[in-house]
């Protein structure tokens, strides 16, 4: 290399085994030519191979000088520039090792496990060392050499080592036995080769014995005969670069020889112009040359001097009968062609082994690369709503979409309702089914038995009004469990409250009337105002219109449709995310729709409190109170039960399930405590079902004021004594009283 460097610059030069790099420099070494690709190539067709191979996390590994140093230089460029290789270290062997040297190489290399793949630019002697020293770390199998021309197909560095170099991929400049060159050679003798001077001592050499008193091999007791011959006394096989030497000598031939013919043209032997010629201009001949070699492969020059890269691709195996030899895999012509399918690993094994820093991401994760190492980084799932949009990031998918299973895309979210056949329909439908049933029978009673006394005594008109409540709370459910439409939406809206408001409409004006009949009383004889069942309804009706009124006006204002809600059940786990289909009542709207239902029951409730001191036998005043107080009960219950799950991810089961069974109850309290006595006595006590002895307004009156007074002494006295005192009053004033009676029932009232 230092010779080249030397002369280059004045004298036309063509090698035919310098592969430095820097060679192809043509502003430093402009008169340099070479029959050998440089190690460039080399390097590009080592990067080809491992790219192929899929490894892109490797180590080098490179004898200390021009040749190694070069070489991996010019790999680590390439890569560098192509990108997809990563170089995890890049190890120099020192040019005179210490003792160890090689063992701690090989422990640096082990500080990378994941980069099992060493390139090696290195000598026979260091490939050597470094494969013994892998086998006495017991690295057999673990490193994955892929060596230069320098290892090529050689015997020397895999001697006992055979294990340890088993499946290296190693690349040689392409090249052919020259069969005249054998010819010649094992021809040769001391007799007819007198003009090589160092032909003697490789005579001594090959054929281990010593060519008289003056011989080169001092201790050989075996004298030379002359007689021996090459490649039938020793063994022999034709040096790798004798192509090349000829292919040199031919190149410089062809370009003297076109000189000659352009500048001596019919002249024989060296003519005046020939004699002094510039060195480009034969420089310009050499570089022009175009022929087919001694391996009958193209001798050319590039611009740079260099040779075409043309490579044998080898790898090492050891076949099945336990033999190691190197089997050519391929070959690379700027453009690699590879025989993976011959390839063997590990004494057979097909199998191809990675060298990779990070195994690839699986679908649905993303790349978080290792900052200044691009081949190697962490895998992230693309969490929650998230999908992978490319390899290295993710996005959130629309809002009615999830990502699908394997988080490449997303996909729309399963829109649910509540279906009839769930548990959470099923329960309210079955108690809805009930009360309506329970409901029709008492009004098939009633109206069977109209003109009964017991009927009469209920206030016909108002208990028809509140069983049609009673009933319209049971239908409700349905309404609340029908897949939602703009109908069935329209529908909510109006008979939501509406069945409530029936109900407590009706309660509140009797337990007004009431209220009002006994403070009349206390003040004077005369009848209060609008007691009578006109006027009862009237009143009643005019309540339920409020509602009504209510309702068309939210109609107005926001007409009913449906939505899809998907953040109620928008979990944390997109594989549980459903969109609910509902009516656009929202929370806020549901109490307001309900608010008005729930001041009429809490008023009704204040009457009931207020008439808690009616005797029972003139009035329903305390079952009316009964039925309130647990109907407040049941609504203060639902309250925390319906806002409470607002959060939760069965909110539409809960709460519509609340709501519904809330309204039932409520229905079947009023049911239960106001008309199945009633019933009861109808069907199973016919007997008492008999007109009841007309009382006075004033014998009312007066029961309600001596009422109020043992109320308030009843402190003071047993239970038996403030009974036998009012029945005693009551008896005095209904037996003194034989005049004017008004037509009061006692349940009428």
């Amino acid at each position: 290399y230092e010779i080249i460097t030397l002369y280059s610059q004045y004298i036309p030069q063509i090698s035919y085994a310098s592969t430095a790099p820097e060679l192809s420099d043509n502003t430093r070494y402009d008169f340099f030519s070479r029959v050998v690709p440089p190690d460039s190539y080399q390097a590009q067709a080592m990067l080809d191979i491992v790219t192929a191979m899929g490894w892109n996390y490797v180590s080098t590994l490179a004898s200390e000088g021009n040749y190694g140093e070069s070489g991996v230089e010019a790999f680590v460029q390439i890569s560098r520039e192509m990108g997809g290789v990563c170089i995890a270290q890049s190890l120099k062997i020192p040019r005179e090792p210490r003792p160890g040297e090689f063992d701690k190489i090989i422990r640096r290399l082990l500080e990378t496990p994941n980069a099992r793949a060493i390139i090696m630019f290195a000598n026979e002697d260091d490939i050597r060392r470094v494969l013994d020293a892998a086998k006495r770390s017991n690295q057999t199998g673990h490193f994955l050499w892929v060596g230069s021309d320098s290892w090529g197909s050689k015997i020397s560095p895999v001697i006992q080592q055979e294990r340890v170099a088993e499946g290296a991929i190693t690349i040689l400049p392409k090249r052919a036995t020259v069969e005249a060159f054998d010819r010649y050679f094992r021809s040769r003798s001391l007799s007819n080769n007198r003009r090589n001077v160092w032909f003697a001592e490789f005579w001594e050499e090959n054929f281990g014995c010593k060519l008289g008193m003056h011989g080169k091999r001092p201790g050989s007791l075996k004298k030379c005969t002359g007689l021996e011959k090459v490649g039938r006394d020793s063994s022999y096989e034709q040096e790798g670069k004798v192509q090349f030497v000829m292919d040199a000598v031919y190149a410089m031939a062809h370009a003297l020889h076109r000189m000659h013919r352009d500048y001596c043209f019919g002249y024989p032997g060296l003519c005046p112009r020939m004699s002094n010629i510039n060195g480009k201009e034969l420089l310009g001949y050499i570089r022009g040359v175009n022929f087919n070699g001694s391996a009958s492969t193209p001798v050319v020059f590039n611009q740079n001097g260099d040779a075409p890269g043309r490579y044998d691709i080898f790898q090492y195996q050891i076949t099945n009968k336990s033999t190691a030899e190197y089997k050519v895999i391929g070959q690379w012509a700027n453009k690699l062609h590879l025989n993976v399918d011959a390839m063997r690993w590990r004494t057979g094994n097909p199998t191809l082994p990675a060298s990779v820093c990070s195994v690839p991401c699986q679908m649905g994760e993303r790349k978080k690369i290792v900052k200044g190492v691009p081949c190697c980084w962490h895998c992230e799932r693309c969490e929650g709503y998230h999908f992978q949009v490319s390899e290295f990031s993710c996005e959130l998918c629309l809002y009615e979409q999830r990502p699908d299973r394997n988080r490449t895309g997303c996909i729309p979210i399963p829109i649910i309702k509540l279906e009839w056949h769930s548990a959470w329909a099923a329960v309210p439908m079955f108690v809805a089914v009930l009360g309506i049933l329970a409901t029709s029978f008492v009004v098939v009673t009633f109206v069977r038995y109209n003109d009964t006394p017991i009927v009469r005594a209920s206030g016909r008109e108002m208990s028809y009004v509140l069983l049609t409540g009673i009933f319209l709370c049971y239908a409700i459910t349905f309404l609340m469990i029908a897949t939602p439409c703009l109908a069935v939406c329209s529908f909510r809206r109006v008979f939501l409250g509406l069945g409530m408001c029936f109900s407590y409409a009706a309660l509140l004006t009797k337990t007004n009337r009431i209220h009002r009949i006994f403070e009349q009383g206390k003040k004077s004889v005369a009848a209060p105002r609008f007691i009578s069942p006109a006027s009862q309804l009237v009143i009643t009706f005019s309540l339920i219109s409020v509602q009504l009124l209510g309702v068309f006006m939210w109609f107005a204002v926001d007409p009913p449709h449906t939505v899809v809600d998907y953040g109620e059940q928008r979990t944390s786990d997109p594989e549980k995310a459903r969109g609910v289909l509902k009516c656009d009542i929202s929370d806020l709207s549901l109490i307001c729709s309900l608010g008005y239902s729930i001041l009429l029951m809490v008023t009704c409730t204040v009457y009931a409190i207020k008439t808690r001191g009616v005797p029972e036998t003139f009035n329903e005043a305390k079952p009316i109170g009964f039925t309130m107080y647990t109907t407040c009960i049941i609504w203060l219950a639902f309250i925390p039960i319906f806002f409470g799950t607002a959060q939760s991810a069965e909110r539409m089961y809960i709460q519509t399930t609340t709501l519904t069974i809330s309204l039932s109850l409520s229905a079947s309290v009023s049911l239960g405590m106001l008309y199945m006595p009633k019933v009861y006595v109808i069907i199973l006590h016919p007997e008492q079902n008999v007109p009841k002895r007309k009382r006075s307004f004033k014998a009312i009156v007066t029961a309600a004021t001596m009422s109020g007074k043992l109320v308030q002494t009843g402190s003071d006295r047993p239970n038996g004594e403030v009974k036998t005192e009012l029945c005693e009053s009551m008896e005095t004033n209904t037996s003194s009283t034989k005049t004017t009676y008004v037509s009061y029932s006692n349940h009428a009232i």
